[in-house]
Parts: structure tokens; sequence; C-alpha cells
């Protein structure tokens, strides 16, 4: 029986390499080279009208740019998009739809914006918060075991910050797999690029883990939930406001994830401790008091 292709919109692939070979003056007054991150501006355009300039590495551009459209709820459907056309010369990204009117309802969704925390300034549009409680997610087990299981293997995708730091990675889960690790300079455009790649290639979010090295702040909640995952993991800490939202939209929330520690700020229910490490035994001062 022939399987029916996904739609596709025609796409370039102008990724950049991520890191810079440049020279630095140590400690000890000598000279060494090494690498630092790459950063550009990307300002993305719809059907040639301006939304926003993010600030990336520049890997991934296309699916960037789509995970930012999608996740923002500016462009809910994929086929409306004909082309997404990333031209460096001019520091941009052209999308362009069927139609050719941009974005529905323009000046509705673009008429607020709010500036996050989110590393580089994020910015969330009214529309994203409209959309905010459409989406229902679904309750999920997640053994101790696994957590650490992932833990354990999740550091091994960190290519870029050993080579040169300044960077943050994000990582969609499923399992014990890592389906897909990104790193760039903030983690909100990491996350935008894996919600990319989950709406090219029809991946649901409802079973998977999202990870992330940056901290749990409001807008990854917001971006968490459009993409439909139900569950949060980061090696960092949290925001009082992103710990209200994932109790709204029920987030299980995990943070201080390092080695055999963790801390479960939201739906403990969720996590079966199957792999409780042992107690460290009390001080010797303690014992004797």
């Amino acid at each position: 029986m022939p399987t029916t292709r996904r739609y596709r919109p025609q796409m370039t692939h102008a990724g950049l390499a991520p890191t810079r070979e440049v020279e630095a003056v140590d400690e000890y007054g000598q000279t060494r080279a090494g690498q630092v991150a790459g950063e550009f501006p990307l300002t993305i355009k719809v059907d040639q009208r301006e939304v926003v300039t993010l600030m990336t590495l520049g890997m991934h551009p296309e699916v960037l740019t789509l995970g930012y459209l999608r996740n923002q709820r500016l462009i809910e459907d994929l086929r409306t998009i004909r082309a997404v056309e990333v031209d460096w010369d001019r520091d941009q990204v052209n999308v362009s739809t069927h139609s050719g009117n941009g974005i529905a309802d323009w000046e509705r969704k673009l008429a607020k914006r709010t500036v996050t925390t989110g590393c580089g300034q994020g910015t969330v549009f009214s529309c994203t918060l409209d959309k905010l409680y459409d989406t229902r997610l679904p309750s999920v087990q997640l053994h101790q075991s696994r957590l650490y299981e992932l833990l354990g293997v999740i550091g091994a995708y960190n290519e870029i910050y050993r080579q040169a730091g300044g960077v943050h990675g994000c990582a969609l889960c499923r399992g014990g797999d890592i389906l897909i690790f990104v790193e760039d300079v903030g983690r909100h455009n990491a996350a935008d690029a894996i919600s990319g790649m989950m709406w090219l290639d029809g991946i649901d979010g409802g079973d998977c883990v999202f990870y992330t090295t940056g901290r749990l702040t409001s807008e990854i909640v917001m971006k968490n939930a459009h993409m439909g995952i139900p569950v949060l993991l980061s090696r960092s800490g949290i925001t009082h406001m992103a710990l209200e939202l994932a109790r709204e939209l029920s987030i299980t929330m995990i943070a201080r994830a390092k080695g055999r520690h963790f801390l479960i700020y939201n739906g403990a229910d969720n996590i079966i401790l199957d792999a409780k490490p042992p107690l460290r035994p009390a001080p010797a001062s303690a014992q004797s008091a």
C-alpha cells in the first residue's frame, strides 16, 4: 500500500558552521588558539513583512524559522507555507505563503509583544498566549531509572559547548533515545528548531521528554505546551512563573538534574522512583551528638 508523503515547503539549506577560530591571551601571557560560538542576526519575514530578528548560531535557520512561527502560533498549518529561503547576505529568511497574504489576522496577532527572559531576549506575541490553553497534554509516567539513563547519554551530544562554550543544548527524548538534539546561543532558539523539525516530520510529542541545559522560564514552558510535550527536564533551575504555568498546564517539571540528583517541582506522582540512590551517611559529628 503506497504511503502518503508529508507536505514539506521548498527550503534552502543555508546552515552555517557553528564556531570560529580566534586567538586569546591566557593568564600566563601566552597566545592560544581556540573556538568561539558564532552569533548572527536573522530577520524573519513572511511575504516580505518583517516579524522579528533572532540572534542565532545559524546552524538550522530554516527549521528555526518554522519552529518560531509554529510556537508563536503565527502560522498553524504547515501547508500554507510555500517556501523558506535564507539569505545570509541580507541576514534574513523569507517565508512565502501560497496565498501571498502573509500571516492571517496579522495586525491583531502582532499587536502586543512581551520581551521575555530568553537568552538574547525572546518575544511572546499575544496570539501565543491566546492559544496556550488549547492543547491538552497527556499524563505520562517516567521511571527514575530511565531518567538517569537519559542524563547519562545526553552529555555526549554537547559538542559545540565542549568546543567553544557559550551555547545551550535542547533535546527531544523518547524512552531512552535522543530523537533530536540542537545547540544554539539561546535555549529558546534550540527549542524552536526542534519544534520546526517535529513539524516537518510529523513527530508527536505526547510521549516525549524535552531536555534543556538552560533554566526553565515561562517561555520554555509555553513552547513545551505548543509542541505537545508533557515532561520538562533541565540541568538548571526554574522561575516561579514557569512553575505556576507548568501547574496550570499539567506539565511535569524536573530541574537541577545532574548525575543522580534531581528535583521534581511539579508532577511528582508521574515519576516512578525505581532507582533511588543510597542515602548518604550522616557526618561523624552528627552521629556522636
